[in-house]
């Protein structure tokens, strides 16, 4: 058990010089999620036999003076809505609830060639939609912090598996925040790459122009280690940016050197809206970068304001169209005895999806109905090229923009589900990145009164990736926050 105290980065040395074998961390893992995931319920599924099976064989390769890849037996996990040819992949839906897929997500491909040991797939709100994975058609999630509140979304299970230290790395997704958000519920890092950084091939998709693939980690230098693995072009994803524009990069590299002469922006507007012990924690925490020589200084981005309205209708239009494809018919769950084609489409869609992901499909497909697609869906895109402006001319002035990550730390469980709008200002901090397709990370930076972990937002300009862990690294250096356990273990 003295393997779960480590980082992954020192996990995958110490399984490549011979010092800890995989099979024991792995074991280590499982007799953890035996002993806590009943009360978590961060998994949907596990693959106890198949991942000691991998890591043994990675143990016979490691022994034999084989080269083994960059996690060398790792454990870590994934989250449901990345096919695998192993296990169903449900999106955490009654729909999709036995579908298996036949083919891998490339991230999923990249992890397996790097050697991980994938234990299982994490839980998440259905098909991604939702803040605090309550939404999720399967099973309920919690914060490892405090079992009456949530994880955070749509992500969930994931920051809480990492949390937990149920694995020691996980890959989520970010499509309004739902890497960064659950990671600061849950007092993990959460890194949201530049749209089109990472390969969508193989995501589920809910909103394509903004969903993106990240991972979850204990510290800054695991997400390094992880962005080395999954990152890169790949010619099955249109979206993926080659490398002349995203030139690939090693993000352990120069990770402990400080940037030098570091300028911070920060929006005043998005201080205040914030609760006082996010706002406290967020100022110690730049206060920390002032010690170290930042400089900070503030920007106006007039058109954030506009962004949680134009990001849920360019989301839900886009979700309206990518649910489409479940029709009873060529996947997913079908209605039994339907009268009529039209039974078919109807009844199971209505036995299936959960209430958002209902939701959501009907306001996008008002958005892009005749006579409204003008009204709403494009002037939402166009507000949309105003957010990224906001962002470029903010860049030219500073190295990257400090912000909450949410408004306020974890809430209970139950206190948003009867009010669907004070759940969307959830990500009123997040979904701009998203918007301007730059990337974001949450660190950890400090807790509530009721021990409830903040997180602290960086945002920097598109592939500036290695600069944001280089500044994130800068202040985990100095601080403890990412060395906290919660209560559960």
């Amino acid at each position: 058990m003295e393997s779960l105290k480590l980082r992954a980065i020192e996990l995958r040395d110490k399984i490549k010089n011979g010092s800890i074998k995989s099979a024991d961390a792995t074991k280590a893992v499982f007799e953890r999620i035996k002993q806590f995931e009943p009360a978590i319920g961060a998994y949907i599924s596990t693959r106890e036999d198949a991942a000691l099976q991998t890591a043994a064989d990675i143990d016979k390769r490691v022994a034999a003076g084989e080269p083994v890849g960059q996690l060398a037996g790792v454990p870590v996990a994934v989250k449901d809505n990345m096919c695998t040819t192993f296990g169903a992949t449900t999106c955490a839906s009654k729909i999709l609830e036995n579908f298996h897929a036949p083919y891998n997500a490339t991230v999923v491909e990249k992890l397996i060639a790097a050697d991980a040991v994938i234990v299982g797939k994490t839980n998440m709100d259905e098909f991604a939609m939702g803040s605090s994975t309550e939404n999720s058609g399967l099973k309920r999630t919690v914060n490892p912090w405090d079992v009456n509140r949530v994880p955070g979304g749509s992500s969930g299970g994931a920051a809480a598996a990492v949390a937990a230290r149920l694995c020691f790395a996980a890959l989520g997704s970010d499509t309004g925040g739902s890497i960064r958000q659950p990671a600061s519920f849950c007092g993990v890092v959460g890194l949201k790459p530049t749209y089109g950084r990472v390969s969508r091939y193989g995501l589920v998709a809910y909103g394509s122009s903004l969903d993106q693939i990240g991972p979850l980690t204990q510290n800054v230098a695991d997400a390094a280690l992880m962005m080395n693995i999954i990152a890169g072009h790949d010619p099955a994803d249109s979206t993926s940016v080659d490398e002349p524009t995203a030139p690939k990069c090693d993000y352990l590299a120069n990770l402990d050197e400080p940037i030098e002469n570091l300028r911070i922006a920060i929006v005043p507007d998005c201080m205040t809206g914030a609760d006082e012990p996010v706002r406290q924690a967020l100022s110690d925490a730049i206060g920390v970068y002032k010690e170290l020589g930042a400089e900070v200084i503030e920007v106006d981005m007039p058109h954030l304001d506009y962004a949680i309205a134009a990001y849920y209708v360019i989301a839900t239009a886009e979700a309206s169209s990518n649910l489409a494809r479940y029709d009873g018919v060529h996947y997913g769950h079908r209605t039994k005895d339907p009268k009529d084609y039209v039974e078919v489409y109807s009844k199971s869609r209505d036995e299936a999806f959960g209430q958002e992901v209902k939701r959501r499909i009907m306001l996008g497909t008002y958005a892009l109905s005749s006579g409204y697609y003008d009204a709403y869906y494009l002037k939402a895109l166009k507000v949309r090229n105003l957010i990224r402006g906001d962002f470029t001319r903010a860049f030219e002035s500073c190295d990257c923009i400090m912000m909450p990550v949410a408004p306020t730390t974890a809430f209970e469980i139950g206190e948003k589900t009867n009010d669907p709008l004070q759940m969307y200002l959830s990500d009123i901090y997040t979904i701009s990145a998203n918007l301007a397709g730059i990337p974001g990370m949450s660190i950890p930076c400090g807790f509530d009164a009721n021990g409830l972990p903040i997180g602290l937002q960086i945002l920097a300009p598109t592939f500036c990736e290695q600069k944001l862990l280089r500044i994130a690294q800068m202040f985990e250096k100095q601080t403890d926050w990412h060395r906290k356990t919660p209560p559960i273990s």
